[in-house]
């Protein structure tokens, strides 16, 4: 009996090693995972998953020029709480007229308080929606947080009213926020075809040169030279505390982007080159409309550019 129990002894021993050398490999292996879950039924909450490749990996936003690709056309009446409203739907045509509106922040209250963006605290922009007819004006505001825009003489057809604003306060303080509303203009609505891609116009008595390789998605400088008879101009008077404002809108969707320009104001005399930061979020033709001032007189030219 002695002699037949040995075996079993030694067989049950090396059982018992084999056991306990596998528990302190699940020991050690819940000691130094980053990730408990990883291993069915040891996930204790204590520890937080480890990040996938996905959030690991630099994201789109940390790429230069792709921060602002999802969002900021404007081409919605609401983002992120806040919410542009109006009553009006219609507006006359060939005559002036004025568009009321307001903007409702998260709390479901008119917003009342605007932080300044380039000395306004509203800056207004009507469009028609073939991108032929276009004003900037800066609203006034009721102390009930009403805001009026006065536009002039609008042709008819369909026209998108946009709103850029920065909160002074709120969940969306130092936010900057493009919302927009379309209204019709009764009348003949026959679409002009938009003007062919082109590197330099004319307005009254202004060339007006751009120059710059645009790509979509991508942040590049662009350049605007200014000349008059032939000569540069550098004369130019600072206008929303830069020599000159430049917007964007595409064709087909009237998406808005606003060209930030990065030539300082050293004087009440700028020009003739101008340089902006250019980010045109979406391939195809876009329509510029570069507004600057002389003697006191505002002049908006308008080109259309394509972006590859």
């Amino acid at each position: 009996m002695i002699s037949s129990s040995r075996p079993i002894a030694r067989r049950r021993a090396l059982a018992a090693a084999g056991a306990a050398a596998a528990l302190a490999l699940i020991l050690a292996a819940c000691g130094s995972s980053g990730d408990s879950s990883s291993m069915p039924g040891m996930d204790h909450g204590s520890k937080s998953p480890a990040p996938s490749s996905s959030t690991a990996s630099p994201s789109m936003g940390d790429m230069p020029g792709m921060d602002h690709m999802a969002s900021g056309n404007g081409l919605s009446d609401n983002k992120d709480g806040y919410r542009l409203t109006s009553k009006d739907t219609t507006l006359p045509s060939g005559k002036q007229a004025a568009y009321r509106f307001a903007v409702i922040g998260p709390d479901g209250k008119p917003v009342t308080d605007f932080a300044l963006d380039q000395t306004k605290r509203m800056h207004f922009y009507a469009i028609r929606t073939d991108l032929t007819g276009f004003q900037h004006v800066h609203p006034t505001m009721a102390a009930d947080g009403t805001w009026s825009a006065d536009l002039s003489s609008l042709a008819a057809g369909s026209w998108r009213m946009f709103a850029s604003l920065t909160p002074n306060s709120g969940t969306g303080k130092g936010k900057d926020f493009v919302l927009s509303r379309t209204v019709t203009v009764p009348g003949d609505t026959a679409k002009t075809p938009l003007p062919a891609p082109a590197t330099s116009t004319q307005v009254d008595g202004y060339t007006v040169t751009v120059k710059g390789e645009l790509m979509a998605g991508m942040a590049h400088p662009l350049t605007v030279s200014i000349a008059k008879d032939g000569k540069p101009v550098t004369d130019l008077e600072p206008y929303l505390d830069t020599y000159a404002h430049l917007t964007a809108f595409h064709e087909g969707d009237a998406a808005f982007a606003h060209l930030h320009p990065t030539t300082k104001v050293t004087g009440n005399h700028g020009g003739p080159g101008l340089s902006f930061h250019a980010e045109l979020p979406t391939s195809g033709n876009w329509r510029l409309f570069l507004q600057f001032q002389t003697g006191g007189k505002l002049h908006t030219a308008a080109l259309t550019l394509h972006v590859g």
